[in-house]
């Protein structure tokens, strides 16, 4: 795997291989949305030497969550919760980016501000569900912002990646994937206005791109990343002609001289199993002919297919999610080609140490499958 433990500059970092942590939802947060040490623990973990890790999707406004546990940067104090967590990760000489997202429509009222309806750039029926006390819930019906709300919003991402600064972070990565606010104005299957953010390309981008030039005119562009799921269906999205639409934003944000794009590769053909087998996937190597940068694909990887889409010169990272949960030490045993903790499903979202700080490293589990 010489490809995948090569060196590589990431912006203005020397990043020592290409395994990185993926932005995973854990849902761990304490109260007010702030990351305790219990957070900080967990990625300190998972760092190595030079290693790059993506913080997980970080609440950008105080209307942007979907998911109670979930942390946040929309307000003051949540800064120095975070600081524990970058602390933790500089002291083991890794560099975290910082995720920002907005649920949008993917929502209950009971994580509204006063209760109220969560927001969209359309109001579509869609299913999905959303985090709260009463556990996993439908989403309440969303409203549609009003066109002169956007520009509110976009100030939202702005400060919250101010505040990123503050946090002690590397850098910022937009969550334009996965049925976020982001993806549902970019999607024509979520996005039906007629204003300035809605029909053609152009408009439906309109709003990741004027996010994205915010959070450049605080941190630069070489720190700034945008993730993208073309093929997504997740949060019931879907576009009409998905190639075009991201081809476009590709080559929109290829002019921005970005640190990295973030693809979420289909979870098909060998990947992952779990999704249907009919989609029209637009990934890696589809986009690679629109954006000559940096690429990070995402999406179900193993050590092997990893150095594949490398070696092909389709992406130049990989993330990994749910082996890199159940293995903090994985860029180790995949160099060394060790054998790998399965993941417990069940602890994924929410909960306590168990399935997040307890999973161990090789040393631990071998003796601990000797003493068994």
């Amino acid at each position: 795997m010489s490809k995948l433990f090569s060196s590589i500059e990431v912006g203005p970092y020397q990043i020592s291989h290409r395994v990185v942590l993926a932005p995973l939802t854990r849902m761990r947060a304490e109260e007010g949305a702030i990351p305790g040490p219990l957070m900080a623990e967990y990625y300190a973990q998972r760092t190595s030497a030079g290693a790059l890790l993506i913080g997980e999707a970080t609440i950008a406004a105080p209307d942007g969550n979907g998911y109670l546990g979930a942390p946040g940067l929309y307000e003051d104090s949540q800064i120095a919760g975070w600081r524990l967590v970058t602390d933790a990760v500089h002291s083991k000489g890794g560099k975290i980016f910082l995720q920002l997202y907005h649920a949008g429509r993917q929502s209950n009222a009971e994580l509204q501000p006063g209760g109220g309806r969560p927001v969209g750039p359309s109001e579509v029926p869609h299913g999905g569900v959303a985090y709260t006390k009463a556990g996993w819930i439908p989403n309440t019906p969303n409203r549609a912002l009003e066109t002169g709300e956007i520009a509110g919003l976009v100030e939202s991402f702005r400060t919250a990646a101010a505040r990123g600064v503050a946090a002690g972070f590397d850098g910022v990565e937009l969550h334009a994937a996965n049925g976020y606010i982001f993806d549902q104005f970019l999607q024509d299957g979520s996005n039906k206005r007629t204003d300035a953010y809605g029909g053609s390309f152009e408009n439906r981008a309109r709003f990741l791109l004027e996010a994205t030039r915010a959070v450049i005119s605080v941190w630069g562009s070489n720190k700034v990343a945008v993730r993208l799921g073309p093929s997504g269906s997740w949060g019931d999205m879907s576009d009409s002609d998905p190639v075009g639409l991201f081809t476009y934003v590709a080559a929109e944000l290829a002019k921005l001289d970005l640190a990295y794009i973030h693809l979420i590769e289909p979870r098909v053909l060998g990947n992952v199993d779990d999704e249907s087998k009919d989609q029209n996937p637009v990934a890696a190597q589809t986009i690679r002919k629109h954006y000559k940068g940096t690429i990070i694909a995402a999406g179900g990887f193993k050590g092997h297919s990893a150095e594949a889409i490398i070696a092909a010169g389709d992406a130049d990272l990989v993330a990994f999610g749910r082996d890199f949960i159940a293995n903090p030490d994985l860029p180790e045993r995949l160099r060394r080609n060790l054998p790998l903790n399965p993941y417990d499903r069940p602890t994924f979202f929410g909960g306590t140490e168990i399935g997040y700080t307890d999973y161990p490293f090789y040393g631990e589990a071998a003796q601990e499958a000797r003493a068994a």
